[in-house]
């Protein structure tokens, strides 16, 4: 197993080494290359994904055609169409390479016999699960409440170092404003 995922395992479990072997067995490392697509809309979603190296983006296009992104993936972070993953129900996200990509996949049937043969993984997903819905809520909330500068800054915080990987572009959709809103929040910073 990779070194990153082990580590991310043990921020929030302590496996055994039994534990470890039997989820090892189940995963598989796959290579995406910059503008290519992991998942589009109407796939029938097995896997989920764990980013070793790279950086990724899901987004779904709204009904005027617009793009609108709702979650970079950058190393140790797990990505996917949660809702079609878990609920076994066609995507309706994109999920598209934003740099090349080392990925590592677990299929969904393996991930219910993982649970049933190393039930202290159904508490690691319980966590991520729970963390990724606060961080949901807080999003929501900050785009409600907070200005440009304070949700580019708390961007920043939860995704650092990605302004310089991510175009400006991306960067202001996830967040929700225009580009030229956002360089000009970008420019007050720096001076």
């Amino acid at each position: 197993m990779h070194q990153s995922i082990s580590n991310h395992i043990k921020q929030h479990i302590n496996p055994s080494e039994i534990d470890l072997q039997v989820f090892n067995a189940a995963l598989n490392e796959i290579t995406v290359r910059k503008g290519q697509f992991l998942l589009k809309p109407g796939t029938h979603v097995k896997h989920e994904y764990f980013v070793l190296k790279g950086c990724l983006s899901a987004y779904y296009m709204d009904s005027k055609g617009n793009k609108c992104i709702i979650q970079f993936a950058i190393e140790n972070w797990w990505v996917g169409d949660f809702d079609a993953f878990y609920n076994q129900v066609p995507s309706v996200l994109y999920i598209e390479a934003i740099e090349d990509a080392q990925l590592i996949s677990i299929h969904y049937d393996h991930l219910q016999k993982i649970y049933a043969e190393a039930p202290i993984f159904e508490r690691y997903f319980r966590l991520l699960t729970t963390k990724a819905f606060i961080a949901q809520r807080k999003r929501i909330l900050s785009t409600l409440e907070k200005n440009t500068q304070e949700r580019y800054l708390e961007f920043c915080a939860s995704y650092p170092n990605i302004k310089e990987r991510v175009p400006n572009y991306n960067i202001a959709n996830y967040l929700g404003v225009s580009p030229e809103n956002l360089s000009r929040v970008r420019k007050n910073l720096k001076s």
